[in-house]
């Protein structure tokens, strides 16, 4: 075995140890733990959108289904499955990058160092986030990212080999459509530089993004008829003001400045020396990786929500389009005959090592907490709420927070029972915001009136109220609801920590024991 191909083993071996063991001795990701748990539930006969209620279209949930169904057959965690599973999927997909690009170029000679840096980012960056929508989509379209650099090159490939790297980018932006965009600003610049129009991928692609949307429409019509109109008319009370995404974006914007003046100072110019209609692999490959981190950077703010998994199509692709110069045009441009090439080739080496340390610095910050907590989990909030539960031998559980990991993963970990059809208070705290926002009847959205009944009805055991939000839900609750003020009056505080409170309940006669309403007897507004 070449050595290079032993580092490469050697270097993803420890990367995805390192990964597999953090992720799985730390609490697991909100969302994904919630993911699970609504697969599970609808894997027992469960009606998504109406018994569960997710905005999220039913595809993150057929996935999410699979690991579910082999951790409930073998009765174990879910995420001891999910998340090697997930580990599988990212990593299958680095391994199909490397075997697109294989011998096109010099550099992609060999495919196991190739397959291991890829591996190895997608691995790494998305640190907590690790199998979320977003980092499972990235992962999906590599492929086609790779593939078009080809075409744009005047490649190919086989006809069947790229109607299927076709349908799994359709799927994949099919996880998070408002990400389509990131895939069709490189489609449009390869047309602009002369690129054939017919190819089979884009067709295929979206040939599949149809056809599961029509799925849905016949398979699942509760998401068009009841998750859009909520979604549309409430998701945006957790929107963030443009200045705080910018803020938080700063890494993203740079990295796009760098990538666009590396364009301009390297690429370009050798491009055009060549044949600007049939470029370079190296060169197609830069540019498309840079318009989808632009596209991608465009969806972050089209979708208002400073939430950093959001962010890493983006990263993933200007992280690899950073390393690609690096490794490709740097050493060149450093060693060229011309003191102008060389000046241009140290100024761009200092920008892409300045970008590089900015996400490293992130990552770093972002990874401390979830090492750490892999490494004493007892320290983490989720595991002491997960004791308190135990202790009280409760069997029912609610939090009022818009914080989906106060629900879960300590759900899926202590066995409780979640009395909410909703995962957290978002939707109650966009009632309360659209109600602000267009001065309309807080009852015409009578989320208030779907949280109280749920609780009236549960009775949960265990309740925990999240004072860090600045929304005092459960006031909101007592004074628009008699049924809840009552039930709520049989509550008492026996812990508060972390800007926490955690009630116990003193008396059986709020109700328990009644099934929770669906969502379908309850007609929907017009949005």
């Amino acid at each position: 075995m070449h050595r290079a191909d032993v580092v490469g083993w050697l270097i993803l071996a420890l990367i995805l140890a390192l990964v597999l063991a953090t992720d799985l001795r730390s609490p697991e990701k909100d969302d994904v733990a919630w993911l699970l748990y609504v697969a599970r539930k609808w894997l027992a006969g469960q009606h998504l959108y109406s018994d569960l209620v997710e905005v999220n279209p039913p595809l993150i949930v057929w996935l999410y289904a699979v690991p579910a169904w082999v951790a409930t057959s073998l009765s174990v965690p879910p995420k001891w499955v999910a998340v090697p599973s997930f580990a599988a999927m990212v990593l299958g997909a680095a391994w199909w990058t490397a075997s697109v690009l294989q011998h096109r170029a010099e550099i992609f000679a060999r495919r196991v160092p190739i397959f291991s840096l890829i591996g190895s980012i997608l691995l790494i960056l998305p640190g907590v986030e690790f199998g979320q929508r977003e980092h499972l989509m990235v992962a999906s379209l590599l492929p086609y990212l790779a593939a078009l650099a080809i075409w744009m090159q005047g490649g190919s490939l086989s006809r069947r080999h790229e109607i299927i790297i076709g349908v799994v980018a359709g799927l994949g932006c099919a996880l998070k459509p408002t990400f389509a965009i990131a895939l069709v600003l490189p489609e449009i610049y390869g047309w602009l530089r002369g690129r054939p129009f017919l190819h089979p991928a884009p067709f295929a692609g979206a040939a599949a993004a149809l056809i599961y949307a029509g799925g849905i429409a016949l398979f699942c019509p509760a998401y068009l008829d009841r998750a859009v109109p909520l979604a549309l008319a409430l998701y945006g009370g957790t929107d963030t003001p443009v200045p705080e995404l910018i803020n938080s974006a700063s890494s993203l914007l740079i990295g796009i400045a760098v990538l666009c003046l590396i364009w301009s100072a390297s690429y370009r110019r050798r491009s055009i020396q060549l044949n600007a209609n049939k470029r370079p692999l190296v060169d197609a490959l830069f540019v498309v990786l840079t318009c989808f981190a632009v596209g991608a950077t465009m969806a972050y703010f089209l979708a208002g929500k400073n939430w950093f998994y959001h962010r890493i199509p983006a990263i993933v692709a200007i992280v690899l389009a950073l390393v690609l110069w690096v490794v490709d045009a740097m050493p060149a441009m450093l060693r060229a005959s011309t003191r102008e090439t060389r000046r241009r080739g140290f100024a761009c080496a200092l920008l892409a090592g300045l970008a590089l340390l900015d996400f490293a610095h992130g990552q770093v910050k972002l990874m401390q907490p979830w090492i750490a907590q892999a490494v004493e989990p007892s320290l983490s909030t989720e595991v002491r709420l997960e004791k308190i539960i135990r202790h009280e031998h409760a069997r029912t559980y609610l939090a009022f927070s818009e914080w989906i990991g106060l629900g879960f993963p300590v759900v899926d970990n202590t066995g409780v029972v979640w009395t909410s059809r909703f995962d957290s208070m978002w939707a109650l705290r966009g009632e309360l915001w659209r109600a602000r926002h267009d001065g309309r009847d807080p009852k015409a959205w009578p989320i208030r009136k779907w949280v109280a009944s749920d609780f009236v009805r549960g009775c949960p055991d265990i309740v925990v109220v999240d004072s860090r939000s600045g929304i005092n839900f459960v006031g909101v609750l007592v004074a628009s609801d008699a049924t809840f003020a009552k039930a709520w009056s049989h509550y008492h505080e026996i812990a508060a920590f972390d800007g926490l409170r955690v009630l116990k309940r003193q008396s059986a006669d709020c109700g328990p024991g009644k099934s929770l309403p669906r969502i379908a007897s309850m007609a929907f507004p017009s949005p």
